[in-house]
């Protein structure tokens, strides 16, 4: 049998198994680790143990550990703002007696929150805010899917908002301002649109707030159960949430400053977030001899590694498929069958729904090439920032919200508020598909005018 077809088959079986995780009960991660193991070992043995073969293993090894690197980086510095009280304001802003106008301000703070951290960590945060904000079940889960549709939506037109942006940052398929104007609005449309239809299903008087203090004490429980109130002062929780989720915003500048990869910068803002946090607790003896203390230390041990173990395994094993030629086959494939990359990429967002957007992204990276400035008219939209490539961040981010297992965001979600699939797809799938929709057109309007 064709190596190339050996190598398809791992990873259809393999996907498959991915995909049918809830059923198999077989963590993901698991699978995913070996598929690139056995998908390379394939194509290495059939290429008789050629060097060229080991260089591009090399190759994509390098590019995958940029994007995990940046991952961990970004989880730790997340886990330590959280750790020290830094998104108690949330529950504080979040105060509202209005169900309709909490609507709004979750929504708000959720698109923000998602652009500048990621959008699971802000669908926890939010999730288990409403939780303590809104009475009703009913009510509240109507805005839990509201949660879920904004931090998708907010993580699609950030280029560290979401793995899949990050995907396309670091390869250069779209830069920090371009990705920021061509999809902000469209984003903001994509979730506008949802929740203008949510409105009318909310009813006055379905929201109770409870003692805000007791609520921002309460939050992080669920969140962390293993932390424990801060021991720093205000001034110190005020500098390391500016120092963490600031340094997070300055990755990209950094970047376009440097030219060096943006792990880097996550890497020097992780560094001086842990040194700030180890003179407070040397130059502070009540916390020095607390055996609660939060290190920056401690909270490394708190990162997903199956989730980091899962996008090594994905990406590695997608390096072999592109290294095949399968997936710009593919991409030609696509390209005679729909000619039209709005159809394209809307497709791809509808898989997404259903299928991780991670390698999905990977995959379409590896069927397109980056096009040189100055191409063809028809290669345009194939250049850094070209039609293609936001369009791509676009529809796979917000297409993730379509069906409540597209997206980490709606698996939390769905975990913390024991949201129905099925539920789902009756009362939220249509909102979402109106957005999506309105958002594709938002894109198409602003790249025509």
């Amino acid at each position: 049998m064709n190596t190339t077809i050996i190598i398809i088959v791992i990873f259809v079986i393999g996907y498959s198994l991915i995909a049918l995780e809830n059923i198999t009960k077989v963590n993901k991660t698991c699978i995913a680790l070996l598929m690139y193991v056995v998908c390379w070992s394939v194509y290495m043995i059939a290429g008789n143990y050629d060097g060229e073969i080991l260089s591009a293993f090399s190759r994509h090894l390098a590019e995958t550990c940029e994007t995990i690197l940046f991952l961990m980086g970004a989880m730790t510095i997340v886990e330590v703002v959280d750790a020290n009280g830094g998104f108690n304001f949330v529950t504080r802003w979040l105060n509202s007696h209005n169900p309709k106008v909490l609507l709004w301000k979750t929504v708000g703070l959720t698109f923000i929150l998602s652009a500048l951290l990621d959008n699971m960590t802000t669908a926890i945060v939010m999730t288990m805010v409403l939780k303590k904000l809104v009475r009703v079940p009913s009510q509240r889960i109507l805005l839990v899917c509201v949660v879920v549709i904004a931090a998708n939506s907010g993580g699609a037109f950030s280029p560290i908002g979401d793995v899949t942006t990050i995907m396309l940052w670091i390869k250069g398929c779209v830069t920090a301002s371009g990705i920021i104007t061509g999809l902000l609005l469209p984003s903001l449309v994509s979730v506008a649109v949802p929740a203008l239809l949510v409105m009318p299903m909310l009813k006055d008087g379905g929201s109770d707030v409870s003692s805000v203090d007791g609520v921002a004490e309460e939050i992080l429980r669920p969140f962390d159960q293993l932390s424990r109130p801060s021991q720093f002062s205000r001034g110190a929780r005020i500098t390391i949430f500016l120092i963490g989720v600031g340094g997070l915003m300055s990755v990209p500048v950094f970047h376009n400053l440097t030219g060096l990869p943006p792990f880097v910068g996550v890497t020097g803002v992780l560094a001086l977030l842990w040194t700030i946090t180890e003179l407070i607790i040397r130059y502070d003896s009540k916390i020095l001899n607390s055996d609660t203390t939060v290190r920056v230390a401690s909270q490394m041990k708190k990162i997903d590694m199956a989730t980091i173990l899962f996008f090594l395994g994905i990406l590695l094993t997608v390096g072999t498929l592109q290294e095949t030629g399968t997936l710009s086959h593919m991409g030609h494939w696509l390209n005679d069958t729909f000619s039209n990359v709005y159809a394209v990429n809307a497709l791809i967002g509808i898989i997404s729904s259903v299928i991780d957007n991670v390698p999905l992204v990977a995959s379409a990276m590896g069927m397109y090439e980056i096009q040189p400035m100055g191409a063809t008219e028809a290669l345009q939209m194939y250049q850094q920032d070209g039609e293609f490539w936001k369009l791509l961040a676009y529809c796979a981010g917000t297409g993730g919200s379509i069906l409540i297992i597209g997206s980490a965001a709606g698996v939390v979600a769905m975990g913390l508020e024991n949201i129905s699939f099925t539920w789902y797809v009756k009362h939220i799938t249509p909102l979402v598909l109106a957005g999506y929709g309105a958002g594709l057109l938002t894109f198409w309007l602003m790249a025509n005018s």
